[in-house]
């Protein structure tokens, strides 16, 4: 076979370097081997040392999901009710004269009446920024905040580092204590775990801080179970126990942070007995926690001790402040020191994307929009005009995103696509939950037919993907899509001409060898193996800021607190049950939900209870439950699992409504309320009632 590397166009048997597109800190390096034009497997590249030639369950059936016999192959139009998911087929050229004579009326009343929804179906940033922004800021539409996922934790660790920068991933191989928090890393961080093993077979010590006892947290040796949103609370209780015991880097502290007598005056109000009570675990836990992660880089251990962190624990009302907490502490106990010391919750901020070049905001030419938070679509779609809010959404342009199954209060979301005077165009692989409202789906290629580029947020590599087989059907690149859309629109600026080896080309210019992308399929970036041992962070001081001036300025408070849940755990009689909903190992978000294969490993929906509350209810495992709030409610099948604390219940997700019981899923109760900081959600900030329930005896359809 010939490798495509060394051919750019397509051959009938090859094997082609590629990169994973999905939402997972990995984004692994992919080898798709080619016979006759057909992809016949998906494997990781061994070459590419983060990879290391092992993919996920998932993503290794790679090509069950590009030849899914529901795949869709060709523009459809609505046919029947909105929400029906009735459609007939329609021409390419058809489909979009239509879309651009129905945008361009809403576009001369007022163009931020359209709004663009997208998320992280595909992280590249050709296929998910550069096109589609170009053809947005061009129109003149609404900006969307794109806070779904990360960004209270993203925020927490700007305000206190500087960006989303921490170690490299590849050393906490070398630590000795390494604290997994807010992280099922088996499941969603497999390639970390790999590094975690080997750190645990050269005698690190592993601690899983998580209030559900994942995969993950039956592996390592403890496993602190707090409370839903208490996170905050531990971490300013672990530095009180550094303060009170001298278990700090005083060196460090005073040469590389900014504002530690004021931390210090914060923590030594948060004594293990006043955090214990708010997190829910034993006092003895939390002090023992802090003198192993204290005393693992004293004077005379020098252990390094690393944190990694996830995004878990910030999707609560307080994320932003807790994530602040946290990454203080390596600063304290001066941990940065060492390469394998120190913290990670994102690297996305090492990577230099020229993202002026990919996403043309000198389109707007001058206007400024208003920004709609995707997280609160379900109220945005049912506001009327005013002069707050601006024009009542019109119409809605819906790529890599499924929101009626992942955004928050789905009922509200449902029934704002439900709008009968509501245009929607979903650029889709399959008829999702979302596709099921659309007037308009329009066929999207998968990863292994198009060109894309992409960084990662779980180690510091660049990633080349090429196409491997010809597309699909009638299938299109998002890229193409929106460049047609352009031109039916009459955009005729040369930039819509960029094909899409341009724009991969144009988004790490001068910064990242295309050569050796084209040559190798990704690149590493030149950067420091401990970047803080001297400080040198990436903040206006160049320190560690404890204090920061920025949100202070803003009437906010300048130190991480603990902020308390918006609906903290047992503070309702009616909802005396904290739910959390953290992602089902065989899914990736929504994606892959369709895959056959998958779904027949994870089996069905599930609420995992404890067997104290399952009792108090009269619950046992495989009975039918009622799980609701005062926001709907959602029929499920009950687990009585030891993975499920006291107080607690999970709810796996995120299942396609159309696969759940009663064709929801557990986004009937969650709230679109926002975080503390970075407006980011609030899906583990839930409390709920469980009861018995009657439903029908099969999955629906």
């Amino acid at each position: 076979m010939t490798d495509l590397t060394e051919n750019p166009g397509l051959s009938l048997n090859a094997v082609v370097r590629g990169a994973c597109p999905h939402d997972c800190p990995d984004t692994c390096s992919l080898l798709t081997t080619v016979q006759a034009g057909v992809a016949t497997r998906v494997q990781g590249n061994p070459d590419h040392p983060q990879t290391g030639g092992v993919l996920c369950n998932k993503v290794s059936r790679y090509t069950e999901r590009s030849y899914h016999p529901e795949r869709l192959l060709q523009p459809l139009r609505r046919a029947g009710p909105r929400g029906s998911g009735q459609f007939e087929p329609v021409s390419w050229d058809e489909a979009l004269r239509d879309i651009a004579a129905r945008l361009s009326a809403i576009a001369a009343r007022d163009p931020q009446a359209i709004v663009p929804y997208s998320y992280a179906g595909t992280m590249g940033l050709v296929q998910a920024e550069g096109m589609a922004a170009r053809f947005f800021n061009r129109l003149g539409a609404s900006l969307l905040d794109r806070s779904i996922c990360s960004a209270a934790g993203g925020e927490g660790l700007t305000q206190t580092l500087g960006g989303k920068v921490g170690m490299r991933v590849e050393f906490f191989a070398e630590s000795k204590l390494i604290l997994i928090w807010g992280s099922n890393s088996i499941a969603s961080n497999l390639h970390f775990w790999r590094y975690a093993q080997q750190a645990k077979r050269n005698g690190a010590r592993l601690i899983c801080i998580d209030p559900r006892r994942s995969e993950t947290a039956e592996k390592c040796h403890e496993h602190i179970a707090l409370l839903p949103g208490t996170d905050g609370a531990l971490a300013l209780a672990l530095m009180h126990e550094l303060i009170a015991h001298d278990w700090l880097d005083h060196d460090y502290i005073a040469q590389h942070t900014l504002g530690w007598q004021a931390l210090r005056a914060r923590a030594l109000q948060w004594t293990p007995e006043r955090a214990a009570a708010i997190c829910g675990v034993p006092v003895e836990q939390i002090k023992t926690l802090a003198r192993d992660y204290g005393q693992s880089m004293g004077q005379r251990q020098r252990q390094p001790a690393a944190i990694r962190l996830n995004y878990g624990m910030q999707r609560v009302r307080g994320g932003g402040n807790a994530s602040r907490a946290i990454a203080c502490l390596p600063a304290l106990i001066g941990a940065w020191r060492h390469r394998a010391g120190g913290l990670l919750l994102s690297s996305s901020g090492a990577f230099p994307v020229d993202k002026a070049a990919l996403q043309r905001p000198d389109l707007l030419a001058g206007r400024k929009p208003r920004t709609i938070n995707m997280i609160t679509i379900g109220n945005d779609l049912l506001a009327p005009a005013s002069a707050v809010f601006g024009p009542k959404i019109e119409a809605l342009i819906v790529y890599n995103s499924n929101p009626v199954a992942v955004a928050p209060e789905s009922g509200k979301v449902v029934q704002g696509f439900a709008r009968k005077d509501l245009f929607t165009v979903v650029l889709e692989h399959f008829q999702t939950d979302t596709a099921d409202y659309a007037d308009y789906i329009l066929p999207a290629t998968t990863q292994l037919e198009h060109w894309d580029v992409h960084g990662a947020y779980g180690h510091t590599d660049v990633l080349l993907n090429r196409p491997a087989i010809a597309p699909q059907g009638q299938a299109r690149p998002n890229s193409q899509i929106f460049r047609d859309l352009a031109a039916h629109m009459g955009f005729n600026d040369a930039c819509f001409l960029d094909n899409d080896e341009t724009l991969c080309r144009k988004a790490f210019a001068g910064k990242v060898d295309f050569n050796a992308l084209l040559d190798k399929g990704f690149a590493t970036l030149s950067l420091p193996e401990a970047p803080y041992a001297n400080g040198n962070f990436p903040t206006l001081s160049g320190k560690c800021e404890f204090f920061s001036a920025r949100l202070a300025a803003q009437g906010l408070d300048g130190l991480p607190e603990h902020v308390p849940n918006y609906e903290t755990a047992g503070s309702s009689a009616l909802y005396p049950l904290a739910m959390i909903s953290p992602p089902a190992r065989n899914f990736l978000n929504s994606t892959f939900v369709n895959v056959k294969s998958l779904r027949s490993m994870e089996g069905e929906p599930v609420l995992e209870m404890h067997s104290a509350d399952a009792d108090a209810r009269g619950v046992k495992t495989g009975d039918v439950v009622r799980v609701f709030n005062q926001r709907g409610d959602y029929v499920v099948r009950a687990e009585v699992s030891t993975r499920a604390r006291p107080g607690v219940v999970n709810s796996l997700g995120v299942w396609w409504r159309k696969f759940g019981l009663a064709g929801t899923n557990v986004n009937q109760l969650t709230s679109q309320h926002l975080t503390d900081l970075g407006r980011g959600p609030v899906f583990y900030d839930c409390l709920v009632e469980v009861s018995l329930a009657t439903a029908p005896a099969t999955q629906a359809a």
